[in-house]
């Protein structure tokens, strides 16, 4: 094949041609009489085919993400120099022979998202130089054999396909530095085993290799459902192979965890406390790969959409939400309160709402991929595109309700009966086996064992790492285990479920809670239901034994009930009198601290962003010395006692709305909508995280005022069905200077949002601003974002209703061009995630980049 050289006469044109969002749908006779061209992108187009393609032969970069190509563009076969080539985001399903054969000097490919299921063999052919490869988001049933082939492969994607199980020649052979698999159902290793990287995998086919493995049978089983639905009499009541009854004052408080087995099945039993106090810890420990049991009290139960939306409605949208992959079983009690006939109505009324709820996700998913495609500047929103895609291929999978009297043994034997023929059906749980080496199994055993029988970790069952890798070595034997080792099996049995152990925590990365319940425990003292009445029932001798009175404990109520916030005093009391009520004395300073020392809750409470520490909040310190000129003079330290506020206790809006002063027409306006809701929780979430980056703030239950540099920023809850959304507003800048700090004052929150939403994987986010214009319904959408910088070329947008038109920064993260007078650039301000203050503020923090935290 003959190879073209550069043309002497055309030094003068460019190497690197971009051409991205252009709306090309054939590429430019101009771009193709530039054979000296060595990198083209091409990407976000209309393209399908590339005709003409092959006379840039000294292509080394071919871009082509993002377009609508289906049919593998053979004609690039002549360019024999290519490097790096992408064509990831289209819809090719199959790439012929004969193809990467050309292509010898290859480094990079990427084919994620497209519908292929193969790959072609002469791949090998770039065994000695690929070195990423990039195959996420098809088809594949297995990793394909070529794959093992590619001696130089440091860089390999493989989520959300259909592959089983993992060859150990990946890993043994191939010189891999990054590797994901995340999305697939997993056997071997299972999937908890790969969440912890190459080095956890590369050890878990060690440990296989010179022992026979072992197949487990585990299901991680959540019970859901409102408060009283009888959640926690199942639970029990198939668990004891009996009928347990459990009464009201019994009821579950917080989460209440178990273990049995039927048959050859181990059931991990999570129950969740059906009131809504609860659902802030929920999120901790709602995973998935898990059956859902959902319990709907049939006795509440009415044929109506208000009882719908509140027994089954909310919990089938928060797992959409949160685990759209799910099982989910529904199971309706009490039904010795209701007539046959009953019974069966209400069943089928709630099989079909659940059934139209499924459907009208499916319809509100294709609506927006049809205004994304039908969009004149579709190439531009090809990364929500995407998304949405990829969240039309999840949903969960429902499976008929079982109606069952929890009081009638036979009828928790028939559920028993119907739990063990889903769980045994491949193709609702298709990675139920796992295949484990035994000393996965020895350790989990002899740590079972050790929280039964050990007085080293009392009822809390917490353990100091080091002390558990001794008593592992020479109490049980296990001589083969090594501390590195002893890590990787922690990592597996905390995916899990079985224990926690937060290593990223590094005030806990030397703590392995044995027994999940004492954070459970801890939680339940601080995020519940009736947690007035807790603080009013606190006995007066623990509050002697903190140096608090009675009015001290009135004053906490009062505090708490108008402003939502606890200082550290009250919860130390509130600690101890759960503790104490559980049996959990010798554990309390170790979890809570001492008065000048904070405990591990602390940095729980921080790291799932339960509650906000804050600081100085009475103003001027009345102890502070008289400043006299002429005569030395030393502030005060601020000695104040911490407070926490709890953001999911908040109500009054007043202050916010009048710290801020009302809506301004010229306000800069954003509406970030979540689809098909703001998670519960998700707002509380955002506000402990925006008020930890900035410094001044006022919150209420769904708005919350921050002042950054001087600048206010108003964030507002909107939740209506169809319409819930996040408003930011801020006052419009007067300079350049200004649009900079607002802009990236709003891109700051919009990241954090961002961030949140990595938990919620069936969750869409669309951010619009809203036409300027008084009264105009009208709302421009913004471009796919790379590295918090929209994608536009525009100066001017013209709004298609009212047709007036705007300056792009009034619309978008965009700063208006550089003025005749040069002024320098604005310092605007992130703070550190940490500690924050209530009240003014004119300080400016350095900037810092958010992932970091």
């Amino acid at each position: 094949m003959p190879i073209c050289s550069p043309d002497q006469g055309h030094d003068s044109f460019a190497k690197e041609v971009t051409l991205s969002t252009l709306r090309l749908k054939v590429l430019p006779s101009t771009v193709l009489q530039n054979n000296c061209i060595e990198s083209l992108n091409l990407d976000r187009n209309k393209l399908k085919h590339l005709n003409g393609i092959s006379k840039l032969c000294n292509l080394k970069t071919l871009i082509l993400s993002k377009n609508e190509i289906t049919d593998f563009p053979e004609e690039i076969k002549n360019l024999v120099h290519l490097e790096k080539l992408e064509l990831n985001q289209n819809q090719i399903r199959v790439i012929p022979e004969g193809v990467f054969s050309c292509f010898p000097k290859l480094k990079h490919l990427r084919l994620n998202n497209n519908r292929l299921d193969a790959l072609p063999k002469d791949l090998t052919v770039c065994s000695n130089t690929l070195q990423y490869l990039n195959l996420s988001s098809n088809l594949f049933p297995a990793i394909p054999l070529v794959v093992l082939e590619l001696k130089r492969l440091e860089e390999f994607y493989v989520q959300n396909n259909m592959v089983r199980q993992l060859p150990v020649a990946l890993f043994k052979d191939l010189p891999l530095k990054m590797f994901k698999v995340y999305g697939n159902p997993l056997r071997e290793p299972p999937y908890e085993v790969c969440a912890g990287g190459i080095k956890q995998i590369i050890s878990y086919f060690n440990q296989l290799q010179n022992c026979q493995a072992e197949e487990d049978r585990r299901v991680k089983t959540m019970f859901l459902g409102t408060s009283l639905a009888g959640k926690s009499t199942i639970c029990k009541s198939l668990k004891e192979s009996q009928v347990v009854c459990i009464s009201e004052e019994e009821r579950t408080v917080g989460i209440e965890i178990s273990e049995f087995r039927i048959q050859d099945f181990t059931f991990l039993f999570w129950d969740f406390a059906g009131q809504l106090e609860y659902y802030m810890t929920h999120h901790v420990f709602i995973t998935p790969q898990a059956l859902v049991i959902l319990v709907i009290n049939f006795q509440q139960y009415q044929l109506s959409n208000e009882t719908f939306k509140e027994l089954v409605g909310f919990w089938i949208n928060n797992l959409f939400m949160r685990v759209p992959n799910s099982v989910v079983l529904p199971v309706g009690t009490h039904i010795d309160s209701c007539c046959e006939r009953e019974v069966e109505e209400k069943k089928q009324d709630i099989m079909c709402k659940i059934q139209a709820m499924l459907e009208e996700r499916k319809t509100t998913l294709a609506h927006f991929i049809a205004n994304l495609e039908s969009n004149e500047e579709s190439e531009i929103y090809v990364d929500q595109w995407n998304r949405l895609k990829e969240m039309e291929n999840c949903s969960l999978t429902i499976l008929d309700l079982v109606p069952v009297n929890c009081m009638d043994y036979n009828d928790i034997k028939t559920l028993e009966d119907t739990i063990l023929e889903h769980v045994k059906n491949e193709e609702i749980f298709p990675n139920i086996i796992q295949v484990l080496p035994p000393v996965y199994k020895q350790v989990e055993a002899a740590i079972v064992d050790i929280v039964e029988r050990s007085e080293a970790v009392a009822k809390h069952g917490m353990m100091d790492r080091g002390l558990l890798y001794s008593e592992l070595y020479c109490q049980y034997h296990l001589t083969s285990l090594d501390e590195e080792l002893l890590q990787d099996i922690l990592r597996y049995l905390h995916r899990i479920g079985l224990i926690v152990w937060y290593e990223e925590i590094k005030h806990l990365e030397n703590t392995v809670f044995l027994r999940p319940t004492i954070l459970i425990t801890v939680f339940k003292s601080l995020v519940r239901y009736g947690l007035v009445q807790q603080l009013e029932s606190i006995d007066v001798d623990i509050l002697i034994g903190e140096c608090a009175t009675i009015r001290d404990q009135a004053n906490w109520v009062w505090t708490f009930k108008a402003k939502a916030m606890l200082c550290q005093k009250a919860m130390r009391a509130l600690l101890k009198h759960q503790l104490y009520l559980d049996g959990m004395k010798d554990v309390f300073e170790e979890m809570v601290g001492s008065r000048s020392h904070k405990g591990k809750l602390f940095s729980l409470l921080e790291h799932f962003e339960i509650c906000l520490e804050v600081r100085n909040t009475k103003g001027l310190n009345p102890r502070a010395k008289v400043f006299l000129p002429g005569k030395p003079w030393k502030p005060l330290q601020n000695h104040e006692e911490a407070c926490y506020l709890f953001p999911t206790y908040l109500n009054q809006s007043a202050e916010v709305f009048s710290r801020w002063g009302g809506d301004h027409l010229d306000d800069l306006q954003i509406r970030v909508y979540f689809s098909p809701e703001i998670p519960e929780g998700f707002f509380q979430r955002l506000m402990v995280k925006a008020c930890c980056f900035f410094s001044t703030q006022w919150v209420a239950k769904t708005t919350c005022l921050l002042i950054s540099s001087g600048k206010p920023l108003l964030i507002k809850a909107h939740s209506q069905k169809g319409y819930s959304y996040i408003e930011l507003r801020c006052r419009k800048p007067a300079d350049r200077a200004g649009f900079l700090l607002s802009w990236d004052f709003i891109m700051t929150i919009i990241s954090i949002n961002h961030k949140l939403l990595e938990e919620w994987p069936g969750l869409h986010l669309c951010i619009k601003a809203p036409c300027r214009t008084a009264g105009c319904p009208a709302e421009f959408v913004w471009p796919d974002m790379d590295d918090k910088n929209t994608v536009t070329k525009e100066e001017i947008k013209t709004c298609g209703i009212c047709a007036h038109r705007y300056k792009i920064e009034l619309l978008l993260p965009k700063v208006p061009g550089e003025p005749d007078i040069f002024q320098p650039a604005a310092h605007y301000n992130i703070t550190s995630y940490g500690t924050t203050t209530i009240g003014s503020s004119t300080v400016h923090v350095e900037r810092q980049n958010f992932q970091d935290n």
